[in-house]
């Protein structure tokens, strides 16, 4: 939702992650007692804003997701720039196929959650790591490519 670069979610950005925010309650059976959007994000933003700048910031998201939705911002963290991003992305395709299938991306996931101090077992990164697919695997082949995994 933030713009590139920028480093927090605010005005139409927090709108739509808002709106999305609702579609996925709604989705999941969460009743969301027809309150009105923007009393939510006024709601939202008094109590979450930490230091009332009007913006939600990376460190202040990270505080309100719970940790099974958190790793995402892990990686944000760890990897900022495209070149960054590339270089992570030939160290996991570890078989050069131009993908990254379900084992590289676990091994993706557990180096990260390593690097952000996050426990984690077996069964919950296998989860991390099927989540991830569900999400980003658009084209649903199982692997993760290049445009997919960019997302």
């Amino acid at each position: 939702f933030p713009s590139p670069g920028n480093g927090y979610i605010e005005g139409k950005e927090l709108e739509n992650f808002f709106q999305e925010l609702e579609s996925a309650r709604k989705g999941a059976g969460v009743d969301s007692e027809n309150d009105n959007l923007g009393d939510k994000m006024k709601e939202f933003m008094h109590k979450y804003d930490r230091n009332a700048d009007g913006k939600i910031e990376m460190a202040e998201l990270a505080q309100i997701l719970p940790t099974e939705e958190n790793f995402l911002l892990c990686f944000r963290q760890h990897v900022g720039s495209s070149s960054e991003f590339m270089e992570a992305w030939r160290r996991y395709d570890t078989d050069r196929s131009g993908y990254i299938e379900a084992n590289e991306l676990k091994g993706f996931l557990s180096d990260l959650l390593k690097k952000a101090n996050r426990p984690y077992d077996e069964p919950k990164l296998q989860e991390y790591t099927q989540t991830i697919l569900r999400m980003f695997d658009m084209n649903g082949d199982g692997k993760l490519g290049l445009s997919e995994m960019s997302r």
